[in-house]
């Protein structure tokens, strides 16, 4: 490991570059003397990660890693140069996935079979497109009923069982519409469901010295933090279950044995979400912004197989146009006129 490099970032994604190092780079490169590592034993190494990693976008990750490695082991003149960087070093490519979203009549049986302390996140990642950390970091001062609208500016997050609040994905804070459905929504859980004070690290799960205090609108039964993948493991999968979803836990099972489901995560909310606004005919500009990705492209190269009038719009427009100017000049241009 004294080949990776310092990194700076958020914690979240030091974790992930770490984990991608030490399961996937380490166990088959590590070994390796630096100057060993040739662009024919990297091109070996691509097609054993075709076999055994099935996500290009995982595969493309696990690489950018390595790349990041042997350019710091450059940088400390233990490399000549990055055989990452040959021709013959051929990356996997990007695919331009498209996110599938649930119909919504999944979205809403589960929200009717959900404990009732937890309806209110689903409310929440449908109604508005809050992400699982961010419905977990919402505060009762972040909604502002006068304007129908929620302020995101935290979210919870954990890295090896310590949690800590953040800011949302991006850094970046947002303001996104919140419907007077979901408003009311809100109100019957504050009522229901006192939001509780809730103090946690901030920024990252070591910074004891930068702890914050904020009023919680979701935590557990003890006024805790909601940890994300136990509230995956105990809430939304046997709510999954429970909407014909996922099957239910195989007989003999532990209550936490079930099966995978990656296109049924939280985030199909988040998608479903995408979905009903850009087919409503919503501005792809105004979703881009309150989904909180960083450019209205990114929304368009997920989710613009979701506006099945794209382009209809425009096309009748011409046809108005055009097709009146034909009519007024038929007689002029015609094939058959004497000046055709």
């Amino acid at each position: 490991m004294h080949w990776t490099p310092g990194r700076a970032g958020a914690p979240k994604t030091q974790e992930n570059q770490e984990r991608r190092a030490r399961l996937h780079i380490i166990p088959h490169l590590g070994q390796i003397p630096l100057r060993n590592i040739t662009a024919a034993e990297l091109r070996a190494y691509i097609a054993k990660l075709e076999d055994t990693v099935s996500s290009v976008d995982y595969r493309r990750g696990i690489l950018s890693e390595l790349s990041s490695i042997l350019e710091a082991a450059v940088d400390d003149k233990r490399l000549a140069r990055n055989p990452m960087h040959a021709k013959s070093v051929r990356w996997p490519k990007a695919p331009r996935e498209r996110r599938e979203a649930w119909p919504l009549e999944t979205a809403l049986r589960v929200r009717d079979v959900i404990s009732p302390r937890n309806r209110i996140t689903v409310v929440l990642g449908l109604g508005c497109g809050l992400r699982q950390g961010e419905v977990f970091g919402l505060s009762p001062e972040d909604i502002d009923y006068a304007r129908g609208v929620l302020h995101v500016r935290r979210q919870v997050q954990a890295i090896k069982g310590r949690l800590y609040f953040a800011l949302p994905k991006g850094k970046k804070t947002r303001v996104v519409d919140m419907p007077s459905s979901v408003a009311e929504e809100l109100k019957r859980h504050v009522e229901a469901f006192p939001p509780v004070k809730v103090e946690l690290p901030w920024g990252k799960p070591e910074a004891e010295g930068q702890r914050r205090k904020f009023s919680l609108l979701l935590t557990t039964r003890f006024g805790n933090a909601i940890a994300v993948n136990t509230w995956n493991t105990y809430t939304w999968k046997p709510a999954l279950a429970k909407a014909g979803i996922i099957p239910p836990r195989a007989e003999g099972a532990k209550n936490w044995q079930w099966e995978a489901a990656p296109k049924d995560g939280f985030h199909a909310l988040w998608h479903t979400y995408a979905s009903i606004m850009l087919e409503a005919g919503e501005s792809v500009v105004t979703v881009a912004r309150w989904l909180g990705h960083s450019s209205p492209a990114i929304t368009l190269g997920y989710y613009a197989h979701f506006m099945p009038e794209a382009g209809s719009k425009g096309r009748t427009a011409i046809d108005g146009l055009l097709g009146r100017q034909g009519d007024l000049h038929a007689s002029r241009n015609s094939p058959d006129s004497p000046q055709g």
